[in-house]
């Protein structure tokens, strides 16, 4: 495992996923940085039809991206794309988001019942997909 992360990255990545849940949760305390937190969902601050913002973990050994398998109406797949659920000290749990099967750019993922938690000691980077809106979450 990557245990030896200085504690300024995990609170680096924690303080972002917490900004993500956030604003995914619509409080109005979300912190105000851009880049991958910035202080609202979607291409302006006016537009409110988004609800989730995607992210892709990467693994602290190698850099990979991980992915976790799911289940969506009988079928299998794996996803390495997720929209943070909880946030509990240096763990975080994440949904899988599956591809849309009815391929949509205004809805490119489906929510999945696939959930797991990872110790944020684990991952080395977060990726901010486009914000989007998932049904079902």
């Amino acid at each position: 495992m990557c245990s030896n992360q200085d504690e300024s990255k995990r609170n680096c990545l924690t303080n972002i996923l917490d900004t993500i849940l956030c604003l995914q949760e619509k409080k109005e305390t979300c912190l105000e940085d851009g880049g991958c937190d910035k202080p609202y969902l979607g291409p302006t601050p006016s537009l409110v039809c988004y609800n989730t913002r995607p992210i892709n973990l990467y693994n602290c050994m190698n850099g990979t991206l991980w992915t976790f398998p799911y289940t969506l109406d009988g079928t299998s797949g794996t996803s390495s794309v997720f929209r943070v659920e909880n946030m509990d000290g240096n763990c975080c749990t994440c949904r899988v988001l599956a591809p849309n099967p009815v391929t949509t750019m205004d809805e490119p993922y489906v929510a999945t019942s696939s959930f797991f938690t990872i110790n944020l000691d684990c991952v080395s980077a977060i990726k901010c997909l486009a914000d989007t809106f998932v049904s079902g979450v």
